[in-house]
């Protein structure tokens, strides 16, 4: 131990004589592997490296479940409507989600009718 490694010390951590002295013998003694008072106990240190093992973690088995939409009243009304009206003209109409689609066939021909709701601007 020089004077100008505990002087080095003393100033990086602003200690006294006494603590960077100490500092130094604890660096040397964690140098040779003895154990010091604030090392973790064995068992302590024996789970803190099955932790750090990857291999013996479980993988956390997320549970995606799909986000129950709100009818939207508005929307199943005017299909409902749209619905009717082509029934009252002798159509044959199919409605093929309540919210967004009706089928139906007119001359020979099928058609399908979908409703899309546009959202309001940015401002």
């Amino acid at each position: 131990m020089t004077e100008s490694a505990i002087t080095s010390v003393m100033q990086n951590l602003k200690c006294t004589r006494e603590q960077a002295i100490q500092v130094l013998q604890d660096d040397q003694a964690i140098d040779k592997g003895q154990r010091m008072d604030f090392d973790l106990s064995p068992e302590q240190e024996k789970l803190a490296k099955k932790y750090a093992n990857a291999r013996e973690h479980k993988r956390t088995a997320y549970q995606f479940t799909k986000r129950e939409r709100k009818p939207n009243k508005t929307k199943r009304q005017l299909i409902k409507m749209l619905a009717d009206y082509l029934a009252g003209e002798g159509i044959t109409p199919a409605i093929t989600n309540q919210e967004r689609q009706i089928a139906f066939e007119c001359d020979g021909n099928k058609y399908e009718l979908t409703l899309v709701q546009k959202r309001p601007p940015k401002q």
